[in-house]
């Protein structure tokens, strides 16, 4: 996971933005980002990348997005009069994209 990501995006919006879009409290977040977490911070970190990563995946459906957009895509609701909305409930199940298989780091 991307300590480096979690780091630059405390940066540019600050610790409590960025807590409050991956709904972990400030303080957790903090930790993690200075190395002093006592548990494990991969949710933590899985939920920084799935908010903020521009890294590029290769969506059946909608073609290059990135890793952020594929989480948001998948996380939406199923509506049976869109055909979008059904090609992605159908694909997404099937697609190794979203389980981090070609990491960026």
């Amino acid at each position: 996971m991307n300590k480096k990501l979690l780091q630059s995006m405390i940066d540019k919006l600050g610790l409590a933005e960025v807590a409050q879009r991956i709904g972990y409290d400030k303080t957790a977040v903090c930790h993690v980002a200075r190395g002093t977490y006592r548990g494990k911070p991969d949710r933590i970190l899985k939920a920084v990348e799935e908010s903020f990563s521009q890294r590029i995946v290769e969506c059946p459906v909608l073609g290059g997005i990135t890793f952020a957009r594929c989480v948001e895509e998948r996380s939406r609701p199923f509506i049976a009069t869109n055909p979008t909305r059904v090609a992605l409930a159908r694909t997404c199940p099937k697609c190794g994209s979203h389980n981090g298989d070609d990491n960026d780091e």
